[in-house]
């Protein structure tokens, strides 16, 4: 990932994460995901509670590709692939926050903008499509 169009966030890794190998669980990837969208979402919404966030996950996937250990310490890069109507598609890439060439995992996520009080999805709002905008991964500066 490349460009100013991508947020960043350190992850620290508590030993609970780590499986009988001393690998950080595959579960625990989503979580650190997770935890990029709430800090993107703080900072780039400027949502704070979780009554603020009109997001519900849809979809989300991980492709592993270096094992992460305690001594790591993995930097997560997260931007917008897509924004759609109702939906956002955001990338992941964790990364070695020391070389940025060794990749730990990439992966995807769709959230859907939701209306809890009519229990139906809703449309992005104009305000969040250009906050999102901001982080919109740009497909032509990437080809060349």
């Amino acid at each position: 990932m490349v460009g100013n169009r991508v947020f960043k966030i350190d992850i620290d890794i508590r030993f609970r994460d780590l499986d009988a190998r001393g690998h950080v669980n595959n579960a625990v990837y989503f979580t650190y995901f997770e935890h990029g969208r709430w800090r993107f979402y703080n900072s780039v919404l400027h949502k704070h509670t979780l009554s603020e966030i009109t997001f519900i996950l849809a979809r989300t996937s991980c492709n592993f590709v270096t094992p992460i250990t305690i001594s790591d310490r993995p930097l997560l890069q997260l931007r917008v692939k897509e924004i759609g109507s109702k939906s956002v598609a955001l990338e992941y890439q964790l990364v070695s926050s020391s070389d940025a060439a060794i990749i730990y995992a990439t992966g995807k996520s769709v959230q859907v903008c939701f209306d809890y009080q009519k229990n139906a999805s809703m449309p992005i709002s104009k305000e969040i499509r250009a906050q999102f905008s901001k982080y919109l991964k740009d497909e032509t500066a990437e080809a060349g």
